[in-house]
């Protein structure tokens, strides 16, 4: 035991952490939405009933990402489509992971799993989603990691009357930026050019 708290000790004085277990970003299945309903009351204020997780699940079943560590689930993302848009666009509906695996850039990678799959399947121009306008921590995640941009403000959104910043981030900002430059470049990079904007 004393060898123990030496090391422990020794660990904390040098500024080092065990090796972090690996995680694995991957679509979700219905043997995971049990798990990410008690993710999300882990981690959330806002809830939902299982058979909300299940019609996401089967309407839109490559926009459900999980990330999963030893076996576990440690986080996922809740996306749809909006169908009551005439412009195809996917909605991030929740994310969430654990606080034991936070600050390990796992809600970038399974939002950037979430975006590939709204681009590269359902070929959705943008993405929107609602953050309560007290969460900085989020906002910053959305606007500085991922690119998302301010829309809207949508007053009293939350069930607890708080405010809510709607966000938007589109997916054909680079496509743009390659359709300016077509004509003098050589046509293999503009296509990997492409399916860059298509999968940012």
């Amino acid at each position: 035991q004393a060898r123990s708290t030496l090391e422990t000790a020794t660990r904390r004085a040098r500024g080092t952490r065990r090796p972090a277990a690996m995680v694995c970003i991957r679509p979700a299945t219905l043997d995971d939405l049990w798990a990410m309903q008690h993710c999300n009351l882990m981690c959330l204020p806002e809830n939902y009933q299982m058979k909300y997780y299940l019609y996401h699940s089967l309407s839109w079943p490559q926009l459900l990402q999980v990330a999963e560590s030893n076996g576990k689930i440690v986080g996922y993302v809740l996306a749809k489509l909006d169908e009551d848009s005439a412009e195809i666009h996917g909605h991030i509906t929740s994310l969430a992971v654990l606080r034991t695996h936070r600050k390990l850039g796992i809600a970038a990678k399974l939002m950037t799993a979430a975006h590939g799959a709204m681009s590269g399947v359902f070929q959705a121009k943008y993405c929107s989603l609602h953050v309560r306008v007290s969460n900085q921590a989020a906002i910053h995640l959305y606007a500085d990691t991922l690119g998302y941009a301010q829309n809207d403000v949508e007053a009293k959104y939350y069930a607890d009357g708080e405010d809510a910043y709607d966000m938007r981030k589109t997916f054909e900002r680079l496509a743009k930026e390659v359709e300016k430059v077509e004509g003098g470049v050589d046509g293999s990079l503009v296509e990997q050019l492409k399916q860059i904007a298509v999968s940012a």
